[in-house]
Formats: structure tokens, sequence, C-alpha cells
């Protein structure tokens, strides 16, 4: 932990008197403590998260225990440890970032008062803020947890915090402001999950001891997966930030050419781990802290230098030159007027959804292929089902109902519907987790491998709230309303956090509602077939309702949005928003009769396989179960004709009349 840090202060020190990054403001200096202060704060609080975020991985996830041993809860402790340094340093640097907006110093009367009042209202200010808030909460939570579980929420929990950081900086100033978030996110989680896991590997390593091999193998492949999201959103923010190769030659450009020569030699030396350390832990486990020595030197400089980078003007600058109301609302130029072409040819890439979608394709042929080798049949149906329901997610997200529903109101209802009800109606029967199930490993040493983590899931209290029908249900038509009539909407149009959560909510709503109906996945107790299409119609009733609704509204929703953008060649508002209601109600028509079909294409097919096992049944027991019953129905009769002989036997006996 020494030398890592040690290093990346170094490193900051030195490159940013190189930079210029602490030279002396013309207007509003803040004073040279608060830009000495500034990069030292910014690289304590990246190590401290990924230190934090590491143990916690490590205790959820990679590091086995025995009867013997609390290396998860020791893990957890020195979590909680550095989570408070995280607080801390994140804390420090929120307080340092407002001073060298303000240009104040540090012993300025007025600097707390005017912190406390506007640290909410300005962005870079009040995402630190958040990063602070989920450090506390991280910290707090590692030192009172007991179980996986909890060590798996804090650890998400980190990884958001960390991941929000990329709403500040450079890429939130970007012209090309998503694709720049975007990547710099996935580099944020993917650099803190590399460093972090090794960080806490180096922490833990005295005490986890016979089993250092088995962790340091698990950790070898989720750092494989880390550092390849690290290059290539590495290569993109360069891409973005340079412009040209004449941008290596600034100062900007310098420092990413070093952190490029460190990931080089990281990958190098990763891959040399790979291939005969961890072999050699056993014999020899010299070999492998000489090689983390090295390689948490090198993350360190690294981590400086980002820290550096954060605060250094790049050879691309963030304001564009040619401002509108459009691109200073969505973040992306006005698109123009729209043709029955474009619907099939117009063309912007969200990276971020084209490769989660090209991932999720990949590694679907990648399990099938797995059973396929090892003799297991998978029906070829569902593949292509599956490819077919990821393509219609890249068209809704990278095409024509993105490009335009950032301005239309119509045509952001078609990129809903498509999320929400087609692409699931595609990805549900293609069954997913029980391919991952059937293809991924079992560890035996009762550690959390992915497979393991699906079964908890699943199978998880949770689970069966959000799996009940009525549930889904209301979650899936019940959000309509909470998010359209409410400022969600607005939200969602004008920033990106909101539009990524919106889609978010709409896929995983639509997946949750579609899954209850049809899926073949494991999970909670499936309701009947009859309870299923019943819900069915009442969601989809309610579902048209909105559509009706919204036809008739009379007042334009989010029109801090829509009046504001002003499009010159764009309908009449309320007609346009009429017509998403149109959409909106007849979308859901064709995706219904489909649900209902298959709804009762398995009510049908389940009843045929509990004829057929009856049938099979009774073939093994020469109808056993038949004659039973038809024995209790002789005795039955037997016990009728006794009881009416009983009476009349009285009534003879008592001198009644028969």
């Amino acid at each position: 932990m020494a030398v890592v840090t040690l290093s990346a202060l170094v490193v900051t020190l030195v490159a940013a008197s190189l930079s210029g990054v602490v030279a002396p403001l013309v207007l509003d200096d803040p004073g040279p403590l608060v830009r000495w202060a500034l990069p030292l704060a910014r690289v304590v609080s990246d190590l401290a998260s990924a230190t934090t975020l590491g143990l916690l991985l490590l205790a959820g996830f990679l590091v086995p225990e025995r009867r013997t041993t609390e290396r998860r809860e020791q893990a957890s402790r020195l979590a909680a440890v550095t989570g408070v340094i995280w607080f801390v340093a994140s804390g420090l640097g929120a307080y340092l970032t407002f001073a060298s907006l303000a240009g104040l110093r540090l012993g300025d009367p007025e600097l707390a008062r005017q912190f406390l009042t506007f640290v909410w209202s300005l962005e870079v200010t009040r995402v630190l803020s958040i990063t602070t808030g989920a450090a506390l909460v991280v910290a707090t939570g590692a030192l009172l947890a007991r179980s996986r579980v909890a060590y798996a929420w804090l650890a998400a929990l980190a990884l958001a915090g960390i991941a929000v950081v990329a709403l500040t900086g450079h890429s939130a100033g970007s012209a090309s402001h998503e694709g720049a978030v975007n990547s710099l996110g996935v580099h944020l989680v993917g650099v803190t999950v590399w460093v972090g896991g090794l960080l806490a590997i180096a922490v833990m390593q005295p005490r986890i001891g016979a089993d250092l091999r088995a962790t340091v193998a698990r950790y070898s492949v989720l750092a494989g997966w880390a550092y390849a999201a690290v290059a290539l959103t590495g290569l993109q923010q360069a891409v973005i930030r340079l412009g040209s190769i004449e941008g290596i030659a600034s100062a900007y450009g310098a420092m990413v050419a070093a952190k490029t020569l460190i990931l080089v030699t990281l990958g190098v030396l990763g891959w040399q781990q790979r291939r005969r350390v961890i072999a050699s832990i056993e014999r020899d486990g010299s070999g492998f802290a000489r090689l983390v020595l090295v390689e948490l030197a090198l993350m360190g400089a690294a981590f400086g230098l980002g820290a550096v980078l954060s605060r250094t003007p790049p050879p691309v600058p963030d304001v564009e030159l040619a401002p509108s109301a459009v691109l200073s609302l969505t973040g992306f130029p006005d698109p123009g007027p729209m043709v029955a072409a474009d619907w099939f040819t117009a063309w912007r890439p969200n990276w971020l959804m084209l490769a989660i979608a090209v991932l999720a394709v990949t590694l679907y042929a990648v399990g099938v292929t797995k059973l396929r080798r090892r003799g297991d049949a998978w029906p070829v149906h569902r593949t292509i089902l599956w490819t077919l329901g990821w393509l219609a997610f890249v068209w809704a997200t990278s095409g024509a109902p993105d490009i335009w529903g950032r301005v239309l109101f119509s045509v952001h209802m078609v990129m809903h519907m498509v999320v929400a009800m087609i692409v699931p109606l595609l990805l549900v029967p293609a069954a997913p987790l029980t391919l991952a199930l059937r293809a991924l490993p079992s560890r035996p040493d009762r550690t959390w491998g992915l497979r393991e983590v699906i079964l908890q899931v699943v199978h998880s209290r949770a689970m069966k709230v959000f799996a009940n029908p009525v549930v889904a249900a209301t979650l899936f038509f019940g959000s309509l309303a909470a998010f359209y009539w409410s400022p969600l909407f607005e939200q969602a149009l004008t920033t990106h956090s909101g539009h990524l959560l919106m889609l978010a909510h709409f896929f995983i709503t639509g997946y949750l509602f579609t899954w209850v109906l049809i899926g073949i996945d494991p999970g909670p107790p499936k309701w009947s077939p009859a309870m299923l299409l019943l819900i069915l119609f009442a969601t989809i009733s309610f579902h048209a309702f909105f559509g009706v609704a919204l036809t008739g509204t009379k007042f334009v929703l989010a029109p801090g949005f829509f009046e504001q953008i002003n499009l010159p060649w764009g309908p009449q508002l309320l007609a346009d928003q009429e017509r998403a209601g149109e959409i909106a109600w007849g979308f859901g028509e064709a995706p219904t009769l489909i649900l209902a079909i298959l709804v009762a294409r398995q009510w049908f097919s389940r009843d045929r396989q509990e004829t057929v096992r009856l049938d099979r049944q009774a073939d093994r027991d020469d109808d056993a179960a038949l004659r039973a019953y038809n024995a209790r129905l002789g005795r039955l009769s037997d016990e009728t004709k006794e009881s009416g002989a009983s009476d009349e036997d009285r009534r003879r006996a008592g001198g009644l009349p028969g």
C-alpha cells in the first residue's frame, strides 16, 4: 500500500509541475495551497476508493473461507478503514474544487458559507458530494456487514460512487458528451477493479495463506476483463480529447502517451502473472510478491497521471463552438426533419449500448459453443431470438428512435415501446440464465462465482417479490404515469444520467414482466396460466388507458424541454404528443397477442406433459392409481350398503314401520 501511494504522490507532484496545472491563475487565483492540494486529494481519493472496492470484492467473491479463518470479516474491516480515507479525501476534494471555482483561498471566511450554499447548485461539486456520501455509506456498511450478500451490495454501491465521477472533468464538458462520459465511466470502473483487486490481495496476502493461488487465479480473470475495458475506453478517450496526432505534442498528449506506456507494461506483466507466476505461488511466493510490487508502483504512477490529466486542458476544447438550444439540452446537434428512409438508414452509434449488445451476443455464442463441444444440445431458435433481440436494442438506441427520439415525443415513444416490449419478447424465450447455469463452472469451495451469484439472485427473497406477477405488472404499467407525468421525463431528456436510468428502467421492467409470463429460466414458482392471462389482459388494458390519457392531455409534458428547443421544422407540440399517445395505445396489440398465444401454449404443454406423466406412471405400476381409486369407490359403496342394512335392522328391532 505504501509503494502505490508513494508512487502516485511523487508522479502527481512531478506531472503537476511540468504540465502547469498548479501555475497561478491570472484571475481569481485560489492560492498555492488549493492548487497543489487538489490533485493530491484526488489521487488519495482514487487510491482509497480502489482499495475499498477491491477489499469488498475479495470478501464477497474471491477469497475462500475456512472454518478456522475470518478472512472476509477482516477484509470488510479493512474496507471500512480505507472507506473512511476515501470519504475524507473525496469531501476535501469537493471543498477544494469549490474553492478553485470560486477563486477563494482556504483562509477566506466566505469560503465555508458559500460552499454550503452552492455545493448542490454546481454539477461538479454535486457529483463529488454524491461520491462522498457513497463513501460514507460504504465505510459504515463495511464496519457492520457480516454476510457475503452485504459485501456484494456494498461493492456495487462503491462501483456506483466511483462511476458517477465520470460526470465531472473533461468528458462531462465534451462536445462528444455521451460517448466521452460513457467511456470514462467504464474506464474508471475498469481501473478501480483492476488496481483495487491487486491492492486488496497485497494487503490481505498474509491472511490468505494457502488459498493465495486460488484467489489470485480468480482475480486474474477479473483483471483480464478490466484490462480490456481500460484499454478500449482509454483509446476512445484519447481519440476524443486529442483530436489528431498533433495533440500528442501537448502536455496533455505527453501524459496520455506515458499512461499508454504504463498500460502496455502492465499488460505484459499481467500476462506473465497468468502464465507463470500463479502456477509457482505455492513453491515460491516471493516471485509473486516482487511482481505485485512492480505492478503497484506502475499503477500508482498511472493514478498520479490520471489525477493531473483531469485538471489539464486537452487539445480539443470542452466548449462547442456553435452552441444551440438542442445541443445544450440534449448534447447532440439538431438532426433536422425526418424522412421515411431515416427509419432504416440513420445511424448514430451509442458505443455503450452497442458494446453491451455485442458482449451479450458474444457471451451467449460462447456458452452455446461450450455446450455443443461437450455434446449437449441447445435449440438454434433460441440463439436466433437472442441475436434479433439485441439487434432491435441496438436499433432503438443507436438508430432513428434514439436520434429523433431526443427531440420528438412521438419518436421517443417508439424507442420506449421497442426497448420495453419488443426486445424482452425476443430475449426472454432465449433462456439466457439457463444457458449460463449449464455453461458456467461451479466453485467447489463455496465462494461465489458468476454461476453462484445467478443462483443467489433468482432464488432470493427480493426476486420472489419482484417476480410476483402483480408486482411485475404494476412496475411495468404503473411506472408509465409516474415517469411521463412527473419531472423525471424532463430529466431523462436533458441529462445523460437520466437518459441511462430511463433506458435501464424500460428494459428491466419490460424484461421482468415478460419473464413472469413466458420465462423458462429458473426462478420463483410460476402462477397458473389462467391467472397469468388475466394479469396480461388487465395490464394491457391499463397500458391502452395510458395511451388514451396521453392522447387526450391538453398541456405539453416536459414543457421546460420541448418549448425551449423550439424546432423550426418540428410538428406542433400537442399534435406530436397526441401521436405519441396513439403509438403507445396501438403498439401493444401485437406483443400482447404473441404473449397470450405463448402463455396458452405453455398451458397446453403443461397439461400434455402432466397427461404423459400419468400415462407413464400407469404403465409402470399397472394402473395402480386407477385400481386404488376403484377400490376406494368399492369400499364406500360397501360401507353405504352396510349402513343401510344396519338402519333396517334397528327399525325392525324397535317395531318401527319399514
